[in-house]
Parts: C-alpha cells; sequence; structure tokens
C-alpha cells in the first residue's frame, strides 16, 4: 500500500474551536480518520502529523522527500512567508499538494499569496475538509 503523509501547520490542532465560521466544525482527528477511512478505499496507507514548530515541519518534508512519499500539506500560516518550508517542499520529487479549509484569496490580503504554491503539484483551497479529500483522489490517481 503506497504511504501518503498528510502534514498539518500551526495552529490547526485548534480545528473545531478556531475561527468555526471559517474553519468549519470538525476537528483534526475527525479530519485525520476520514482521510485514513478514504485512504483504504483509495489503496492508500494515511499517516496525519501536525505540529506548531516550522522546523519539525521540514524535518517531516525531508523524510518524505528522502523516501519519495506523497505529501498533502496545510502549511497554515506558514503558508505565507515561510521560504525554509517552501525549500523543503522543492525537495520532494513526488506529489506534493498544498491544501487549505479556507480559500486564501477571499480572505485578508496578508493571506492571498503563497510562497509554497510554486513548487507544489497543486492547489486546493476552500472546501473544507474535501479539499484534502480531493488531494487524496489526486494522489491516488496520480
Amino acid at each position: 500500500m503506497r504511504k501518503v503523509l498528510v502534514l498539518n501547520g500551526p495552529n490547526l490542532d485548534r480545528l473545531g474551536t478556531r475561527e468555526p465560521d471559517v474553519y468549519g466544525s470538525q476537528s483534526l482527528g475527525d479530519i485525520a480518520q476520514l482521510l485514513e477511512e478514504i485512504g483504504l478505499a483509495l489503496g492508500l496507507a494515511v499517516e496525519v502529523r501536525q505540529t506548531n514548530d516550522e522546523s519539525e515541519l521540514i524535518g517531516w518534508l525531508h523524510e518524505a522527500a528522502d523516501n519519495s512519499t506523497p505529501v498533502i500539506l496545510n502549511p497554515a500560516a506558514f503558508t505565507h512567508y515561510s521560504y525554509a518550508v517552501r525549500d523543503a517542499c522543492a525537495m520532494n520529487s513526488a506529489p506534493l499538494i498544498e491544501v487549505h479549509l479556507s480559500n486564501p484569496a477571499a480572505r485578508e490580503e496578508f493571506r492571498h499569496t503563497s510562497v509554497i504554491s510554486a513548487v507544489a503539484t497543486g492547489t486546493i483551497a476552500g472546501f473544507g475538509a474535501d479539499s484534502y479529500v480531493l488531494a487524496m483522489h489526486a494522489i491516488a490517481r496520480g
């Protein structure tokens, strides 16, 4: 079974209670369970991780690059300014899909720029937890 890492950046551990009008009412645990179930149906072994630490996220991206593991990445706030996360993403030869629960282009201006998008295979945003589900399907087809 092909492995997929679903990596989540800062504050996503607060899903379900953090601004539910923007991010929805599902917790990250709820989303992880959904993705694991969908992964099984698609023949993918899904591992969901979350960190508030930029260095830990970079380490996980290096691990993915070293093992040619596909990544679904919600970089959260790192999206807009972390060139270190961007450079780690660029090292992966396997698909890397950037996801966002909300649509950053429809929010505050500082959220309109992603330093990750240029090195991602694709970006899916604005569909809540379904952004992750759509990314899973894209990886399974790829």
